[in-house]
């Protein structure tokens, strides 16, 4: 009986070290994903982010047009690493919208200076109200709106160069 509970620590261990092992290598999908595609941009108005760009509601996401709609913050490290992704979308002639989430108007203009300026309009969001309301988990996230102002796709993180087809794909599937 000794015996046995000399040995009891170390298959305790041996257990917990196998369960973490199989945590490891069975990876889990913990994105979450917005439950609003397929459905209508909810109603919302939001100020300009800065003076140089008109203000954004869903209205001007229902012109008959797909656009996107970038979620993102100057903040925000791979918002700058999706920067260059969003302006070859812009001189490819996507029309790009924005939410700046939890910014002022100063760090967004730093921003947009800085990185480039893809935007035709720029809401800001500094409760997160419509960024929560659209399904957004996080910065950034781009959402393909067709011209009803449907939700038709969310792409989580940054934009990379791979992604661009894709995009341009799904808004010309979009109208």
């Amino acid at each position: 009986m000794n015996r046995w509970l000399l040995w009891l620590p170390l298959v305790l261990f041996g257990m917990f070290f196998a369960a973490v092992a199989v945590g490891l290598m069975i990876p889990k999908d913990n994105i979450i994903e917005s439950k609003m595609v397929g459905k209508p941009m909810p109603a919302f108005a939001l100020p300009a982010a800065i003076e140089q760009r008109p203000a954004l509601s869903s209205a001007d996401l229902k012109q008959g047009k797909p656009t996107l709609l970038n979620i993102f913050a100057s903040w925000c490290v791979p918002c700058i690493a999706e920067a260059p992704q969003l302006l070859a979308l812009q001189q490819a002639g996507v029309e790009i919208n924005a939410i700046a989430s939890r910014d002022t108007p100063e760090d967004v203009a730093n921003f947009l200076n800085r990185w480039g300026n893809p935007y035709t309009r720029i809401g800001t969001d500094t409760t997160s109200r419509v960024q929560l309301a659209v399904g957004s988990s996080g910065v950034p996230e781009t959402f393909v709106i067709d011209g009803n102002g449907i939700i038709v796709y969310q792409h989580i993180g940054e934009i990379r160069p791979e992604d661009v087809p894709k995009l341009l794909e799904l808004l010309e599937e979009a109208e």
